[in-house]
């Protein structure tokens, strides 16, 4: 007879990212609420994670992230891309200038639970950031940003 396990977590009905081996080392360690971004031979961090550094053959490293940075630029969405949006407050999308350099694509949110979306009003260009580990379901941690 096997175990069954039920999850800890409530349902969690959004869209999940498409989990790549090359990005399990990245999704591990939000699990383990860090962040980590993929690096070339010479420790120069990069955004996506793909198999090899871009330009070369080489391996991929990976480097601690502060966490932090800054918005370049978000968008106020009204209407989620599925149904499983209906219903919420309009959320933010926006692209993070890490303090390592490198351009991340996230949600801007509350650090309260559930992690409700900021207000569009609250959202300035260049406002401070940082990062926040939503746990969505037993094997998906999503990293979102929060006010500094």
């Amino acid at each position: 007879m096997s175990e069954s396990t039920t999850s800890t977590k409530p349902a969690y009905t959004k869209p999940l990212p498409d989990l790549r081996p090359e990005g399990e080392p990245f999704w591990a360690a939000c699990r383990e609420h860090r962040l980590i971004l993929p690096a070339d031979a010479g420790g120069t961090p990069f955004w996506y994670p793909r198999a090899y550094a871009p330009g070369t053959l080489e391996p991929v490293q990976w480097i601690d992230a502060a966490g932090t940075g800054s918005v370049y630029t978000y968008s106020v969405h009204f209407i989620g891309p599925s149904k499983a949006y209906k219903g919420d407050p309009p959320h933010i999308v926006a692209l993070i200038d890490l303090d390592e350099g490198v351009r991340m694509m996230s949600n801007l949110v509350r650090d309260e639970e559930g992690y409700p979306s900021l207000a569009p009003e609250e959202v300035t260009i260049g406002m401070r950031v940082r990062v926040v580990f939503h746990d969505v379901t037993d094997e998906i941690t999503l990293p979102k940003f929060a006010p500094a």
